[in-house]
């Protein structure tokens, strides 16, 4: 589980099994926070968390102890709003939008740190993580992420009630600490609020 205030927590499978046609707590939430994202893991598996003002962290799961249904979590990154969370897995990219528009794929490697030996190993959670966009007033601040591949396609969807759809393999890889390219031209006053990865579409 991540939280927009960047709480994570880790909880059995089999400690949420319940008859009860009410459901079950499974998470604490303080004030004003509330859940953003929830991930089926292998219990091995780099978890990728993403921020408004355009910071980055990827640690392994094992950094978070499991925890009962009613524990509150841990930090998995210090400072500000988290928009999204996901399995970083090692072939995908990160595609990272704007609130006006603005997006880019970054490779997972990049949200890696160099050890000692040169190899690159995840991040402790709990940081402030690593710069993940160069945010301008041009681009508007993170209005979210999703982890892709070149198969997938992704939905961009602004405040105003409009939608496109695009091939991931369509938006350009650039480095973290860029700024990317127009995606979404956003009328003013506007924003885009969501996106999401789909599976494509098949050609007619």
């Amino acid at each position: 589980f991540v939280t927009k205030q960047g709480t994570v927590k880790r909880v059995l499978l089999s400690s949420l099994n319940t008859a009860r046609k009410a459901g079950i707590r499974a998470l604490t939430l303080n004030d004003g926070d509330e859940l953003i994202s929830v991930m089926k893991t292998n219990g091995e598996n780099n978890i990728l968390l993403a921020t408004r003002d355009g910071m980055a962290i990827c640690f392994n799961e094992g950094d978070v102890r499991v925890m009962g249904r009613d524990a509150a979590g841990v930090k998995g990154i210090t400072l500000s709003e988290v928009v999204g969370a996901g399995i970083a897995e090692p072939s995908k990219q990160l595609l990272t939008v704007t609130e006006l528009g603005y997006g880019k794929r970054t490779e997972l490697t990049e949200y890696m740190r160099l050890d000692e030996t040169g190899e690159r190993r995840p991040q402790q959670r709990g940081g402030k993580g690593l710069k993940n966009y160069n945010i301008t007033a041009k681009t508007g601040r993170i209005a979210g992420i999703a982890i892709v591949s070149d198969e997938d396609d992704v939905m961009l969807i602004e405040n105003g009630g409009v939608l496109i759809r695009m091939a991931a393999s369509d938006i350009n890889v650039y480095k973290r600490d860029t700024q990317g390219v127009i995606l979404m031209r956003v009328e003013e006053g506007n924003r885009v609020i969501s996106i999401e990865r789909v599976d494509p579409e098949q050609e007619e």
